[in-house]
């Protein structure tokens, strides 16, 4: 059971608050296997992740279109699987940011449930210098 309250201010005199609280129970759509992608590691290699996404049984859909926020630092393929469990998709993440730095991004997966028509995949980069630049600075990221 989740359970939420919240105020909301009236004009009226006699009752310029009123508290709501709003409780029901929460079913799981959709699991992601991590929960976000995180890409570490050296500029000058190769940086991926691959995240699963299953759809709960209840809750089927397919996944109809895909795009990014940023557009910047990222690539990304999405492959759809059967399993014996049913379907899954595996989104696989490839870093394309050259340099030293850190970076958000967010994948959207539009679906053709109208429960979960969107699904949120955020991204965080963390790329270090390459070992060549690490090597004539003398640091270690």
């Amino acid at each position: 059971m989740l359970s939420k309250t919240f105020t909301a201010k009236t004009n009226d005199r006699q009752h310029p608050e009123l508290r709501f609280v709003i409780t029901g129970r929460v079913e799981k759509t959709v699991t992601l296997i991590p929960k976000m992608i995180k890409l570490r590691g050296s500029a000058d290699k190769e940086i991926k992740a691959t995240l699963r996404i299953i759809p709960e049984k209840k809750y089927p859909f397919e996944i109809t279109t895909t795009n990014t926020r940023k557009k910047d630092y990222i690539t990304y393929k999405l492959k759809k699987n059967k399993t014996s469990e049913g379907i899954e998709y595996l989104l696989t993440v490839t870093n394309q940011k050259k340099e030293k730095g850190r970076f958000l991004d967010t994948i959207y997966l539009n679906t053709t449930n109208p429960i979960i028509p969107k699904i949120v995949i955020k991204v965080q980069g963390n790329i270090l210098a390459s070992k060549e630049k690490r090597l004539k600075t003398g640091t270690d990221k």
